[in-house]
């Protein structure tokens, strides 16, 4: 079974007539799949899950009635080595390659696959359950000034995750050559590689592009070898990172990277951003996505009980 995606290189027929292999099947699936290094490592991990499910069968062989008692199975905790049911969200993420994978592979132009199973297949319904996920003003800058202290590369994560609003992932992906000028050169912008490989362009602070040349300088002073990289580290680190600083401050809310990226949404907004802006910014694909930002923010601004007070607090 597949553990990573190297290069590879497959014959456009199969050899002596015989079916590709699962391997080979998932193999030119990734090929045509551009995605970050990141989201590929997640899709073929639950893509694996499903294949020890399904045992000796072939993918090829799978029908809808497997998938559901799969999807069934995982809600129940029978898949996991913890055997803890699993959130809607949770079951959605481990459904969502198995998706991707049959409606490539049952494609008229490609035809590896005679029939997509997961047409039948519904997505779990997910709460939503992420539009209180946000630090106020006071909390951030408690944040910013914990991670001051954990050192300069810290300070800079946050700050970076906070202005621009970035996923974690994205984060991780920056590089030094994907900063550049306007044509004016009278700012700075970043090429972000987002979710589905899209590429959005968003601009860089000035303060933030005063730390980022002082980080690059620094490497340039020291004789060091300047990483191609920006933050060379994992996921898991910065999510350590933003936790440790978080339990330093004594922050009652469970932050995570990812509630930073709701502050930004949610501060842009409250200081005068536009839906648009903050979508393209975020790089959501449908604005419904950025508008559950806007209704936390109208209601902060004033909520329904406040314009029945206004009515009625001069007799109150």
């Amino acid at each position: 079974m597949l553990t990573q995606i190297s290069q590879f290189q497959l014959p456009i027929h199969s050899v002596d007539n015989q079916p590709y292999s699962d391997d080979q099947i998932i193999k030119m699936f990734f090929a045509t799949y551009q995605r970050s290094t990141y989201t590929v490592r997640n899709y073929l991990s639950a893509i694996n899950k499903f294949r020890d499910f399904i045992g000796d069968k072939s993918l090829k062989d799978v029908t809808w009635k497997d998938v559901e008692v799969y999807k069934i199975g995982l809600f129940e905790g029978l898949f996991c080595k913890d055997n803890k049911p699993k959130a809607p969200a949770t079951v959605a993420i481990y459904l969502a390659p198995l998706r991707s994978l049959y409606k490539w592979g049952s494609d008229s132009n490609i035809g590896i696959f005679k029939n997509n199973p997961m047409t039948c297949i519904r997505t779990p319904q997910i709460t939503i359950n992420s539009k209180n996920n946000y630090l106020t003003k006071r909390e951030v800058l408690l944040l910013f000034e914990q991670l001051k202290l954990e050192g300069s590369r810290e300070y800079l994560i946050g700050l970076t995750l906070v202005l621009l609003g970035l996923r974690v992932s994205e984060l991780i992906s920056i590089e030094w050559g994907h900063f550049h000028t306007d044509p004016e050169e009278s700012s700075i912008w970043l090429t972000i590689l987002g979710k589905g490989g899209k590429q959005r362009e968003v601009k860089v602070p000035a303060m933030l592009w005063k730390l980022f040349s002082e980080r690059k300088q620094f490497f340039l002073q020291q004789e060091k070898p300047l990483n191609q990289k920006v933050f060379p580290i994992s996921v898991r680190l910065i999510e350590k990172m933003i936790q440790k600083a978080r339990q330093q401050c004594s922050l009652e809310k469970k932050v995570t990277p990812h509630w930073l990226r709701h502050t930004s949404a949610t501060l842009a907004l409250l200081r005068g951003a536009t839906l648009q802006q903050v979508q393209e910014s975020l790089g959501h694909t449908h604005i419904n996505t950025t508008q559950r930002y806007l209704h936390t923010v109208q209601q902060i601004k004033k909520a329904a009980p406040d314009f029945v007070e206004d009515s009625l607090k001069d007799g109150l």
